[in-house]
């Protein structure tokens, strides 16, 4: 497999609202049929509020409000700082049910410490397919604003059948500081 770079934002300049959107036409991002894989590559975004999660929400060229039905399965892993406790756990709360059109949280709790920040992976599948749910999966390392590295999973998919043409990253409250997001299609 070949990654091609698409494009990338980086906050805060490039962020709207305190999110970071790609969307067909602008900067030259085209989430269409070119890839049946586009894979973002999360580098150091730092928030800044304290306690935050990172989270995605997508959308149709008819629509704009971020609403698309997402059904999604989240576990985790963290390790103390300190080393005084580890733990690999299913974390139920953050599943969305095939009807849920929340915001997707794909990273919890955090920090907006100088050392705190999350990097990660999130891939996204055939989103120009008609006919098909598009599915998507992500893997997120942060740093917790309890001083503990988490190692967050979330996969899921969009229950629609409509081709996705935008995509917002953002983390629930609060802007983004500083950090890139890589835009790569798979070929």
């Amino acid at each position: 497999m070949a990654l091609t770079l698409i494009t990338s934002k980086t906050a805060p300049g490039d962020a709207d609202s305190g999110a970071l959107v790609f969307t067909n036409g602008s900067d030259s991002v085209v989430l269409d049929s070119t890839y049946k894989e586009y894979q973002f590559h999360f580098v150091n975004l730092h928030p800044a509020n304290n306690a935050v999660a990172i989270s995605f929400q997508v959308d149709t060229a008819s629509n704009t409000s971020y609403n698309q039905a997402i059904a999604s399965s989240f576990f985790r892993t963290k390790h103390h700082e300190d080393g005084s406790a580890q733990e690999i756990a299913y974390v139920a709360s953050y599943d969305q049910k095939p009807a849920d059109q929340a915001f997707q949280l794909l990273c919890n709790d955090l920090g907006n410490a100088n050392d705190e920040s999350v990097s990660g992976l999130f891939t996204l599948y055939d989103p120009s397919n008609g006919t098909h749910v598009k599915h998507f999966t992500s893997r997120m390392s942060e740093v917790h604003e309890s001083d503990i590295m988490m190692d967050s999973f979330c996969a899921g998919y969009v229950d629609t059948g409509t081709a996705l043409t935008t995509i917002k990253f953002k983390f629930d409250s609060g802007n983004i500081d500083t950090g890139t997001i890589y835009m790569y299609g798979v070929s």
